[in-house]
Formats: C-alpha cells, structure tokens, sequence
C-alpha cells in the first residue's frame, strides 16, 4: 500500500506498467543476446557501450556491465524526473540485466543485414513497449526522456544521434563493417521505438467545410458519438460567412465520417490531417514521467 500510494496510480496501472517493463526488457534481450552479439554488433545506447566493453574486456557480464553504467544516468533521472519513474526505470534496469544473462540461445541468422534489420526492431519494439509504461528499461532512454520532457526533443531522435557518437567512436578501434551494421542496426531500431511510442495515439483531425454543417455536427455528435467544434470562417471569393467543423477521430471511424459528410453535401470539402498526440477527454491523458 505505501508504494502504491508513492506510485500515486492505481493497483492495477502498476501491474499494467510491470508486464509492459517486463516484456519490453525480454524482446530487448533477445535482439541484444541472439542476434546481435551472434554478429558482434553493438547495439548502441548505453547496452551498446556495455556490448563494446564486453567485447573488449570481458570479465563480467553484459548484463553487469549494463547495470554499472546505469547508475550515473540514474542520478540525472532523480533530479529531472519523478520518483515514480525512477522505481520503475530501476526494476526495468534490474530485469533487463537479467534477462540479459538468462537469454543463452541463438537466433541463427546468418546474413548480418537482415541480423541487423532483425535485431534493431525487435530491440525498437522492447524499448518502445518499456516507454508505454511511466517507466523505461534505463540507458539513455533516462537523458532522452528527461530531454523530452524539458525541450520536447524526440526520444528516437536522440537515441539516434548518441548512436552516431558511440559509432564513431567504435571505427577507431573496431571493424568497419560491423560498425555500420550496427548503425543500421541503430536506425531500425530507433524507427520501431517511435513507431510504437505512435501506435496507440494516431488520431486523424478532420475539417469540414459545408453548408449542411449544423445537419453533419448532429450526426457527428449522435452517430458516431464523437465531439466536434464550430469554427467561423469567411469565403475569401465570396466573402460569405462559413460554419467550419473541425473533430478529431480514429483510423477506423475516419470512412463512415466521410460516407455521413458526404451523404449530407456531395460538394462539401473534406480535409484530414494525421496527428500523432491527442490529450484530453476521450483521447490520451497527458504523460508525465
């Protein structure tokens, strides 16, 4: 009870947000363990300079050296993010540095192309499902959080321009075609994670511009049971005042809205646009880490 209240979200969003960590941290895994240290790729972020150690130094673990360079980035999540998220990034850490050394199998790819293109979007997927809770699995996903929330800079983003660093690095005393394998690598990777950052709140914002636009905000607002709102616009040739609609929708009612505007007015313009972040009453609730 005292850390759920510390939590300060429900029982059941904290056992929602322990399964997402949990499963988000094995699918990285298993891109990092069977693939790409089958190819000697590094993986980039944080995972990746532990995969680089390791290479280089071995003694402990991936897993080991993964959580070692954790805990610096640890200290910057406790002054710019919340408590909350920092519980949950720390058991996201611990887990992902067990399944770390637990994951021994192998994928058995042997073209390092399609390892490359295969492990970066498994790893995409697990990081992108960890960032779906109010935690992360650690890395650098703790400063691009931190960035994102501060200056709205993309996690991808910035994963991917770390990357870059780390890569640039690595040709110095690494091999050419690997480290380009795992820039590519690095490139999925980061694609996968923003696109299932996007995957549940892809919206469609559509403007209706009609002379039956009371008739289309009725039939928006008690057939498809969605809201709408009125803005007041001007023909610019005719200089005749119009009753703009504007409403935001889902993928799946964006044809049945277009098959009621047009069942109302054959000559109305219909225009969608896609969003990607729509907060407030029926939509998403905004997140904050």
């Amino acid at each position: 009870m005292p850390l759920r209240r510390f939590l300060n979200i429900p029982t059941v969003a904290v056992a929602r947000n322990i399964v997402l960590i949990t499963l988000g941290a094995f699918m990285f895994s298993v891109g990092v363990k069977a693939v790409a240290v089958e190819h000697g790729f590094i993986s980039g972020g944080v995972s990746g300079l532990g995969l680089l150690l390791y290479y280089l130094f071995g003694g402990v673990g991936i897993g080991t050296w993964y959580f070692l360079l954790n805990v610096p980035l640890m200290l910057v999540g406790w002054f710019s993010l919340s408590r909350r998220f920092i519980l949950y990034t720390l058991y996201g850490m611990a887990i992902l540095s067990v399944f770390m050394d637990m994951v021994t199998f192998r994928a058995g790819i042997d073209d390092p192309m399609l390892a490359a293109i295969f492990s970066g979007a498994i790893m995409g997927a697990g990081v992108g499902i960890g960032l779906r809770s109010y935690g992360s699995l650690g890395g650098t996903d703790i400063v691009a959080i931190a960035l994102n929330q501060k200056w709205n800079l993309r996690v991808g983003q910035f994963n991917f321009l770390y990357n870059l660093v780390l890569f640039s690095g690595g040709f110095f005393f690494y091999d050419t075609d690997l480290i380009l394998y795992s820039l590519v690598l690095s490139f999925v990777s980061s694609t996968v994670m923003e696109y299932f950052l996007s995957l549940f709140n892809q919206r469609k914002m559509v403007l209706i511009i009609s002379d039956q636009a009371d008739q289309i905000a009725q039939d928006i607002v008690h057939v498809l049971r969605r809201g709408c709102t009125f803005l007041h616009g001007r023909g610019a040739y005719t200089g005749n005042p119009k009753n703009v609609l504007m409403t935001i929708t889902n993928t799946v009612q964006i044809k049945r809205l277009e098959e009621l505007v047009f069942a109302r007015d054959k000559n109305a313009f219909f225009v969608v646009e896609n969003t990607f972040n729509v907060l407030g009453e029926g939509f998403s609730r905004r997140k904050v880490y």
